[in-house]
């Protein structure tokens, strides 16, 4: 016979087994979403790929993402949560597969955005499941579960981009296909996984399944308990909120704290260093290898301060570290601004060797012994000596070899934007989200926000690419460097603190204003 201890023990290991499955779809997520950082220059090179059509073909994700934000939620509430994640894990598994194998580019972009479906699913639907399923005493740390393993998805992919880049032949192929196999072990694994007792009993009134699985969870007594609270919940449950409650006056501040932490989230730029972090450290002057050993220090960085996050956001507050992290993103940017406004491009036989375009080489020879302060300086010269495709190749791949910068203030700059992004928007957001929204429009306001907050994702990734070329990176990170002052201006006049507060405490505070 089990001493008491021995249960408790016993039912935390279910959850916390069953929650780690679930949080896998995370750990895709975080995966699907770096993983194509490493694949840039072969996708860029195989497909014959533009400026926006490179941008169309890293932002597509998001973009199959606000897809999946608007189809997960009422597909989970018809059909069940364990049934969404089954199909999620499915369009993952497909997405790799197709996305390693194509050959033409519109297939590519099909592949992509239907991974993109399966994120925009995985975000929502995994937590809602680990959250339904936990005891409230495991609540918090379970669902916090899927956030760490986005992060962790992350610094994976760099780490495989990292030891599959030197393959011979198609290496983004492997870096692409890689995935279907974490994929088909979520979806296997997804098949042993209960059905959410709470969705049971509120959509089918299988209170018999239910109380099965609450039972291995905590016990007889725990689940007739929890049966009860439900049953209780839904005799007293509020009408849903619609759409049109969004624009009422009494909501107004909720909205612009919301939307407004939404926006600020993406358009500092996160999304641009992530998916491109490589092709940055290479504009610095770094050869492959080297600026993928840096993009795996980036996703390490991102994971460590994660966990600083998670441990300091009920101690310190939330509009602390969305101050202090705001402050050191701004200080971050203007230094990865001030290295590439203070480097130099200088022509001579030993840069001008590492061109292996012999026709390319022969116009560029004229330059040899010339510096230019400044890459307009540089492109107004060399644009009138060069055809289109010359030049765009220029662009794009020969500058690097020609660049004088400090990689290390870059790389620290880089380094300590991603740190005070995960200390601060990165968690921050979800959980003010969770905060303010009354519990009337909260499903469908987080949904709508969600929506907005991956659309301004699309649209950084899809102009990055374009502002790399065309403003060079001083223009670019300035830009973000402003933003996050902005945003940082906005924390401290809009966002109040929620730490310590009741959400009915928050709730009345924020309809007062």
């Amino acid at each position: 016979m089990n001493t008491p201890d021995d249960v408790v023990k016993l039912n935390r290991s279910y959850t916390i087994l069953i929650s780690l499955i679930v949080a896998l779809g995370g750990f895709l997520l975080g995966f699907d979403s770096a993983v194509i950082s490493g694949a840039v220059k072969g996708i860029t090179v195989y497909f014959e790929m533009t400026e926006w059509m490179l941008g169309f073909s890293v932002g597509c994700v998001v973009f199959g993402a606000m897809a999946g934000n608007l189809m997960a939620g009422p597909l989970a509430d018809r059909f069940g949560r364990k049934k969404v994640l089954i199909i999620v894990a499915a369009l993952f598994t497909i997405s790799a597969t197709w996305s390693a194998f194509a050959t033409g580019y519109t297939e590519f972009i099909i592949a992509r955005i239907i991974g993109g479906i399966g994120i925009g699913g995985a975000i929502l639907i995994a937590p809602i499941y680990i959250a339904e399923i936990a005891p409230p005493k495991l609540r918090g740390s379970l669902v916090s579960f899927n956030q760490l393993n986005i992060v962790i998805g992350i610094s994976v992919a760099y780490f495989s981009n990292y030891f599959l880049v030197n393959i011979e032949g198609e290496s983004w192929r492997w870096m692409l296909g890689v995935e279907a196999i974490p994929a088909a072990i979520y979806f296997l694994s997804l098949f042993a996984v209960p059905k959410s007792p709470r969705w049971l009993i509120q959509k089918t009134g299988n209170e018999e399944i239910a109380q099965k699985t609450l039972a291995k969870i905590g016990g007889e007594e725990y689940a007739k308990s929890t049966v009860s609270e439900i049953q209780r919940g839904l005799a007293k449950k509020e009408t849903k909120g619609k759409l049109s409650d969004f624009f009422k006056s009494r909501y107004a501040t909720i909205m612009i704290i919301a939307f407004g932490i939404a926006f600020f989230q993406q358009i500092t730029g996160i999304n641009a260093v992530f998916y491109y972090a490589p092709t940055i450290f290479e504009q610095a002057g770094g050869s492959t290898d080297s600026s993928f050993l840096q993009a795996i220090v980036v996703g390490l960085t991102n994971l460590v301060f994660t966990l600083v996050a998670m441990w300091l956001i009920d101690r310190l507050g939330r509009k602390p570290l969305l101050l202090i992290g705001t402050t050191f993103m701004t200080i971050a940017l203007l230094m990865a601004a001030y290295a590439f406004n203070n480097a130099t491009y200088d022509f001579s036989e030993k840069t001008l060797s590492k061109i292996d375009n012999k026709e390319l080489n022969m116009v560029l020879n004229d330059f040899q012994g010339k510096s230019f302060e400044s890459q307009a300086a540089l492109f107004e010269a060399v644009e009138p000596k060069l055809e289109g495709s010359q030049f765009l190749d220029f662009k794009r791949n020969q500058i690097t070899n020609f660049i004088q910068i400090n990689a290390t203030l870059v790389l620290i700059a880089i380094l300590l934007y991603v740190a005070s992004f995960a200390i601060s928007l990165g968690p921050v957001m979800w959980t003010l989200l969770s905060e303010i929204f009354p519990s009337k429009i909260k499903g469908i306001a987080i949904s709508v926000v969600g929506f907005f907050n991956s659309l301004v994702s699309f649209s950084v990734t899809q102009i990055f690419p374009w502002e790399l070329s065309n403003l060079g990176p001083t223009i670019t990170f300035a830009i973000y460097a402003l933003l996050s002052f902005c945003a940082m201006l906005f924390v401290y006049k809009f966002v109040i603190e929620t730490k310590g507060r009741t959400l009915e405490e928050v709730e009345e505070l924020l309809i007062r204003k």
